[in-house]
């Protein structure tokens, strides 16, 4: 699913005016409710690209490598739900979460601090927990770190800037 950040369009654009009032904004977010949100996985922010960048040449991960990196993944995930019917991280059902889905202290406390401080749902919470475990998947990591819980919570963050 898509949308723009206001009625114009251009909200955060650096290269152009947003011409929406604070309420027009409002208006147009209140158009999509919480529990459709909490539904979608992933939220981002897709800011425009100037002509130069899109032409030139890209740095950081080739397509090669997160192919390779999504295959081992897909490979781990597989091995993980070997002798349950569930096949992908994003499928995991609560008791699926909590046998695979294993934090420390601080991944458990920037879960907690997100859940209380931001307000996230429970479906939220385990949205984040699922998508974690792929990030960490990804990174070729049997275990999910602080790192992936942060990356999987900024994947949740976007729909309470723009819909508090």
């Amino acid at each position: 699913a898509a949308m723009n950040p206001c009625p114009c369009g251009y909200r955060n654009d650096p290269r152009r005016d947003c011409n929406c009032s604070v309420p027009q904004v409002e208006r147009y977010m209140a158009k999509i409710s919480g529990p459709l949100l909490d539904r979608i996985d992933i939220h981002l922010e897709v800011p425009s690209v100037d002509f130069q960048e899109l032409t030139g040449v890209a740095s950081g991960t080739s397509t090669e490598q997160m192919r390779t990196a999504v295959r081992d993944a897909r490979r781990s995930q597989g091995e993980r739900f070997a002798n349950v019917q569930t096949r992908y991280n994003g499928q995991m059902k609560s008791r699926e979460i909590r046998e695979f889905c294993h934090l420390d202290d601080v991944s458990k406390g920037l879960v907690k601090a997100s859940v209380n401080e931001l307000g996230l749902s429970a479906r939220a919470h385990d949205k984040i927990l699922r998508v974690a475990r792929t990030i960490a998947d990804i990174d070729g990591s049997d275990v999910i770190r602080p790192e992936h819980v942060t990356e999987a919570i900024n994947y949740r963050i976007l729909d309470r800037q723009m819909w508090a």
